[in-house]
């Protein structure tokens, strides 16, 4: 199976084949950290008690990765996933992008509440 594997290569040959993972500078991590605690506090503020918030953030080999859920009380959790470049991190992330994250977020947790409850009239279409 050695010639399937994308990553194969010959005993202690390093990465064969493996795409170099993406280092972090300290301040890029800490801006990625600061944008994902903005948009799970943004998404807390639009949803009533009873809503679990929290996220991840993991690096790999495609560059940083941050994951922000949402467990409602009623219905499945929603996320929202993103992973912004190295030139968004140095620039920073945008807050009106950060927002549209927390409000899509807050709406779709708030649509399977809904969804599970069942019987509920939608006000607007």
């Amino acid at each position: 199976m050695n010639g399937n594997n994308p990553y194969a290569g010959p005993p202690g040959v390093t990465d064969a084949g493996e795409p170099t993972p993406v280092d972090l500078s300290p301040e890029q991590e800490r801006r990625l950290r600061r944008t994902v605690a903005g948009i799970v506090s943004r998404t807390e503020s639009y949803l009533p008690d009873g809503y679990a918030v929290g996220s991840e953030l993991s690096v790999g080999t495609d560059g940083p990765q941050a994951t922000v859920a949402v467990n409602p009380p009623a219905g499945h959790p929603v996320t929202a996933g993103f992973t912004p470049d190295l030139d968004e991190l140095e620039a920073g992330i945008a807050d009106s992008d950060a927002d549209e994250v927390a409000r899509g977020l807050a709406a779709s947790a708030a649509i399977q509440v809904m969804d599970a409850v069942g019987d509920v009239t939608p006000t607007a279409k």
